[in-house]
């Protein structure tokens, strides 16, 4: 932070005929030890510190403010660079140490404060110019301070924030590749929980990202830090996660062990993801697995798993676990009967209108109006594309006994497809 050393060149103050920086440095002593009470009984974060650290850097810092108080009003110049460097790096060790900014620069306010108070004490009527003078000098030394006090400490800040931000990158990496992630955890300062509650989530867009003339790399933005922000605040310890504005993981620590997951965890973790949704204004799905922390790896495998299969059978937004999908899920996976119910399917490739309108049917649970709602068509329409497609498969969506190996045929036909494209 540069600024300006000079302050407009004008006499020495001076109170009953005595210099001001003259009081101040014949009661230096004094001033200081009423400065350390103040910080003390005003500013009770000092109170917490240890007794040394009070008596030693604190106090020394206190010492060198009222000194470069006292040599404002003797020359009428401001701190020099040298002096401004050493405000910062009394900033940054606060920072360091955990002390808020507002303390910091309060700090200095409470040394002024009593500075001023001790010499106003001493001013006679004739001295109003001078009392102007020396308010003038002291605001002037107090604008200077914040500044540099603001600088020092959000650059400490913010480089300790990359660190921890590496740390806790390092740690997700780790807890994903699998193993023991006790080291990567103690280097981010990070006591592992009991469990984390694995969510592969995918974010729909904010209006905002829809709307014409609207900034859509800052509404999405926007979105992201509203869901972190909602995030951190209804959880407690340090959730993890990677997200684009699309979606992505989430890591949320939770107490409750993963082998005692039960209905109660759910009810909670359904809630998260209702004040998710609603806090960042998008619609969102989730799939979800609980895990002890050297089994995230895999959980974090299992729940993008379980989101491509809701996904793929048209559920629509909200939290899903393998029970919401266990049939599609094992049909979904490799085996010779799903190529042979994938096939079942085969001649609707070339109608994908048929092939979409029989998944909108039977995830809108063989409701015509809803399914034809989704669709954006006609109820009549949907009635007449599920007779085309039976008379093409032979399977009727309409009836019972057909509903089940469309539902098969479908998670097996959208599990051959993924794999095509991830092959591919």
């Amino acid at each position: 932070m540069t600024a300006s050393n000079a302050v407009e060149r004008d006499p020495v103050p001076q109170f009953g005929g005595v210099p001001v920086h003259n009081l101040l440095r014949s009661a230096a002593g004094t001033l200081e030890r009423a400065v350390m009470v103040r910080l003390v009984e005003r500013l009770p974060v000092y109170a917490t510190l240890p007794a040394e650290h009070l008596r030693g850097d604190i106090a020394r810092q206190v010492a060198l403010g009222i000194r470069n108080v006292a040599d404002v009003l003797r020359t009428g110049e401001l701190p020099g660079p040298a002096d401004q460097a050493a405000i910062r790096e009394s900033a940054a060790r606060r920072a360091d140490e955990g002390i808020p900014l507002e303390a910091v620069v309060g700090a200095y306010h409470l040394g002024a404060e009593v500075c001023a108070a001790h010499v106003f004490a001493a001013a006679e009527p004739a001295d109003l110019e001078h009392v102007l003078l020396v308010q003038r000098h002291m605001l002037a030394y107090l604008t200077l301070v914040s500044c540099e006090v603001a600088s020092g400490y959000v650059q400490e800040r913010q480089m300790a924030l990359s660190d921890q931000q590496v740390a806790l990158q390092s740690l997700l990496s780790r807890l994903l590749e699998g193993g023991c992630p006790q080291a990567a955890a103690g280097r981010a300062g990070i006591l592992l929980p009991p469990c984390y509650l694995v969510l592969r989530i995918g974010i729909g867009p904010h209006p905002d990202e829809l709307a014409p003339g609207v900034n859509h790399t800052v509404a999405a933005r926007r979105k992201l830090r509203r869901l972190r922000n909602e995030l951190q605040r209804r959880t407690s310890g340090v959730p993890l996660s990677v997200l684009s504005a699309d979606g992505g993981l989430v890591l949320v620590p939770y107490d409750t062990p993963a082998a005692d997951f039960g209905p109660a965890d759910r009810e909670w973790l359904n809630g998260l993801v209702g004040e998710l949704k609603r806090m960042c204004g998008a619609e969102l799905l989730a799939a979800a697995a609980a895990a002890a922390p050297e089994g995230v790896a895999d959980a974090a495998r299992l729940a993008g798993e379980v989101r491509e299969v809701a996904q793929a059978s048209g559920r629509g937004p909200g939290l899903y676990l393998l029970d919401d999908v266990l049939l599609e899920y094992q049909l979904s996976r490799p085996s010779p009967a799903r190529d042979g119910l994938a096939s079942l399917l085969g001649p609707l490739e070339a109608r994908p209108e048929l092939l979409d309108t029989v998944r909108a049917f039977l995830a809108c649970s063989l409701d015509r109006r809803r399914a034809a709602a989704r669709l954006q068509i006609h109820p009549n329409t949907v009635d007449y594309r599920l007779r085309k497609a039976a008379d093409i498969t032979g399977l009727d969506a309409s009836r019972g006994s057909d509903v089940l190996t469309l539902r098969a045929a479908l998670a097996a036909h959208d599990a051959l497809r993924q794999a095509g494209r991830e092959a591919g």
